[in-house]
C-alpha cells in the first residue's frame, strides 16, 4: 500500500491509502470504524494492523486527493536519524564546501589550500569505518506541497535528495541478515540545509546543529510505501529538480551503506521503536552543493524516487 496522512483543512491527520490510481484517498479511519487510528498505528501494530489496514482501503469512504493536503506520512516520526550512505555525495559535497567556506576568506586560494592539507572539511575515515549518522529535528517534518521557510540565519540555501526507511517491529541486536524484517516502508526525504551556518558549526565536531534544524526544514513523503509494495530498495533512480529543471540524478544502487547495515548497527545495545526514521543521507549529485548551485527564494524543489512519487516544496523567504 501507500499510506498517507493527510489534512482536511483543521491541521488534524487522518489516516489514508492512495487509490485509483492515486487519485483518491481510502479514509482508513472511516472505512475501520476508528480502529486504524493512525499510519503509526499501523506501523506500531504489526502484520494484522497492516491487514486490517489492507481491508479498510477497500471501503468505501474516499477524498478526493486534490481536495486535501497531505502531511508527512507520519508527523512527527517518534524519532529521526539521518545517516551517510552515499559515498560519490561525501566527496564532491566536501570539496565545494572547501570553496565555500574559502569563498568568505581574505585569500580564498590560500584558505581551500590550507583546508585540503589540514583535511578539513574531508571525507573522514570514519565513513569506511562504521556507519554514520546524526539525530534530526523530528518537529521540523512537514508534508508534501508545504512551504519551507527560509531561515533568517542563511544566506546559502540547499535541498538534499534522500530516502529512508520506517521502523515497523521494533529492532535491538539486530543482524543485517534479520534487518529488513524490520523495516514498516519507505519515503522520500528532503533535508533543507542551510549551508553557510552548516560549514561554520561542522569545526565542532558534534554534527549539524542550525545548518538543518529550523522550522519546517524536514520535509518527507508523498506516501509511506510499504515495504512489501516497495520491493529491493537497491534498484531505484533518484532525480532531483528545481523549478523544472533537472539538476542531477542518482541511484539507490551506489550505497557504501544498506539499510541492513544502518540497523544492525544502531540497534547494538539500543531498541529502535516502530515508526522512527532512518534516511539514507544524500545520493551523489543529488543537492545544489555538489554543482555549486544554490537556491532562491520562491525556488520550487522536487524530490523523485522511482517507486515512490514526488515530493514538492516551495522555499520562501519571508519579506524577499
Amino acid at each position: 500500500m501507500k499510506l498517507v496522512t493527510y489534512d482536511t483543512g483543521d491541521g488534524v491527520g487522518r489516516p489514508g491509502a492512495l487509490v485509483n490510481d492515486g487519485t483518491a484517498i481510502a479514509d482508513l479511519a472511516a472505512n475501520s470504524g476508528g480502529a486504524v487510528a493512525s499510519v503509526l498505528w499501523i506501523a506500531e501494530g504489526g502484520e494484522s494492523a497492516l491487514a486490517q489496514a489492507e481491508d479498510a482501503a477497500k471501503g468505501a469512504a474516499t477524498v478526493a486527493l486534490d481536495a486535501v493536503r497531505l502531511m508527512a506520512p507520519i508527523e512527527p516520526p517518534p524519532q529521526m536519524r539521518d545517516c551517510l550512505c552515499f559515498e560519490t555525495h561525501l566527496i564532491q559535497a566536501f570539496q565545494q564546501a572547501r570553496k565555500l567556506r574559502a569563498s568568505q576568506m581574505p585569500d580564498p586560494a590560500a584558505a581551500e589550500r590550507e583546508m585540503e592539507e589540514k583535511g578539513i572539511l574531508s571525507v573522514p575515515q570514519t565513513f569506511y569505518d562504521q556507519p554514520i549518522y546524526y539525530k534530526a529535528n523530528r518537529f521540523s517534518v512537514v508534508g508534501h506541497e508545504h512551504d519551507v521557510i527560509w531561515p533568517g540565519y542563511s544566506n546559502f540555501m540547499d535541498f538534499e535528495l534522500e530516502f529512508g526507511v520506517y521502523i515497523g517491529k521494533p529492532a535491538k541486536d539486530v543482524k543485517k541478515a534479520d534487518a529488513m524484517d524490520h523495516i514498516f516502508g519507505y519515503t522520500i526525504f528532503n533535508d533543507f540545509t542551510a549551508r553557510d551556518a552548516q560549514t561554520a558549526e561542522m569545526g565542532g565536531s558534534l554534527g549539524p546543529a542550525k545548518g538543518k534544524d529550523f522550522d519546517t526544514a524536514n520535509p518527507m513523503g508523498p506516501c509511506l510505501v510499504t515495504a512489501d509494495e516497495f520491493g529491493d530498495p537497491y534498484d531505484k533512480t533518484m532525480i532531483c529538480r528545481v523549478n523544472g529543471e533537472e539538476w542531477g540524478r542518482g541511484s539507490t544502487s551506489t550505497m557504501h551503506w544498506s539499510f541492513g547495515d544502518l540497523i544492525e548497527h544502531i540497534s547494538a545495545s539500543e531498541t529502535i521503536r516502530s515508526g522512527e526514521f532512518l534516511g539514507s543521507g544524500t545520493v551523489g549529485n543529488g543537492c545544489g552543493l555538489e554543482h555549486m548551485r544554490f537556491l532562491s527564494p520562491g525556488d520550487v524543489v522536487e524530490l523523485e524516487v522511482e517507486g515512490i512519487g514526488v515530493l514538492r516544496n516551495k522555499l520562501v523567504k519571508p519579506g524577499a
